[in-house]
């Protein structure tokens, strides 16, 4: 399983969510935790239908600040422990025989206040002694080099969450991908970045999942980065891309014809493998088909967020900081094209099924 967990810095712009929903698609998550949704209820049950989970947890937002929500799928067991305005602990699995506990963390943004953010993991920490995953917006560092721009950040700041770090046993389990987490530019050219995200865990749960791994993901739409943390006893084998079928296919004509091309084909195969053979060609040539016609969007948003990438590691070096907004600016575009697009045919297939389409994503 994996989990995403994400400071998405609201939820009230229609990029944030298609960006949510693309990262959801593409990683597979069973567990996704947000913090500072500024969404109510609503919001929230609207985004459990868009990313295709089946449960949640949340927090509400306090006046138009904050808010935090935890979303899970049926295949994993979720039983609440306790939560606030910085966190939500959950115990996973609780009556499989082999429970873990997992905490989405919002620390205090304001200086003044992180040491009630420290109080309260060190609250947590005394509360069970499960294998615990803690993750999310820490809002601090623990070491200078995990900052690039501005004033350096105070020692005894940093000291002091390494201490609790220690006193609740907790390990940082390091990251791939850049290594800022957190970007602020200024109108003067000056931009600060800080890795103020991170997954941490007991020697228990990093025991459990010693082939675990944490990435950062750009974001476009918020000035975090998103954390995909991979959960396994194993280590890691690249696994076989599986085939699915796209429910927006049906809105073109075209998709039935080639199917029904391949289906009337005929096959130099024993009789029990034909339809073996009929659905290993039917989804290789849907594949092509689907790359041909939709590919263009996909294949240059993946282009510019390599390009992204490639900014902002020259941005950190002190360069290039037009192109960088450039490129976050020409991604959201691009997602909002693809968006329409989707729309478009999502619209279509529900004029032509009615409501047997109870899949339509009523935007």
């Amino acid at each position: 399983m994996s989990c995403i967990v994400w400071n998405c810095r609201g939820l009230r712009n229609h990029l944030t969510i298609q960006e949510l929903v693309k990262v959801v698609q593409a990683k597979a998550p069973s567990v996704v935790f947000l913090a500072e949704t500024l969404a109510d209820e609503a919001r929230l049950d609207y985004i459990t239908n868009r990313i295709q989970f089946d449960k949640k947890l949340f927090v509400p937002r306090v006046c138009n600040g904050g808010g935090l929500v935890l979303y899970w799928k049926l295949s994993v067991e979720i039983d609440l422990v306790s939560s606030s305005v910085n966190h939500i602990d959950v115990i996973v699995n609780k009556n499989s025989g082999d429970p873990w506990r997992f905490t989405g963390f919002y620390g205090e943004p304001q200086t003044h206040r992180r040491q009630e953010s420290w109080d309260l993991l060190r609250s947590l920490y005394g509360q069970s002694s499960l294998p615990w995953l803690c993750a999310g917006d820490f809002n601090e560092i623990i070491k200078q080099t995990e900052k690039l721009g501005g004033r350096l950040r105070l020692y005894a700041q940093m000291q002091i969450f390494r201490e609790i770090l220690d006193e609740c046993e907790l390990m940082n389990l390091g990251f791939k991908g850049f290594p800022y987490t957190w970007c602020k530019h200024y109108r003067n050219g000056v931009s600060i970045w800080e890795r103020l995200d991170r997954a941490v865990a007991s020697y228990e749960w990093f025991s459990k999942f010693p082939g675990s791994r944490v990435h950062h993901i750009d974001s476009t739409t918020s000035d975090h980065k998103i954390l995909w943390v991979e959960l396994s006893d194993l280590d890691f084998q690249k696994k076989k891309k599986v085939f699915r079928f796209e429910e927006m296919w049906l809105a073109d004509k075209s998709c039935g014809d080639l199917v029904e091309e391949v289906w009337q084909a005929s096959y130099d195969v024993i009789e029990e493998k034909k339809v073996l053979r009929k659905l290993d060609t039917c989804s290789k040539k849907l594949s092509r088909w689907s790359k041909e016609c939709f590919g263009n969007i996909k294949h240059e948003l993946e282009k510019k967020k390599k390009l992204l990438s490639q900014a902002e590691r020259r941005a950190v070096q002190g360069g290039g900081m037009d192109l960088l907004l450039q490129l976050r600016k020409e991604i959201n575009s691009l997602m909002d094209k693809e968006e329409r697009m989707w729309r478009q045919r999502s619209r279509a297939l529900y004029l032509k099924e009615g409501d047997r389409n109870t899949r339509f994503f009523h935007c």
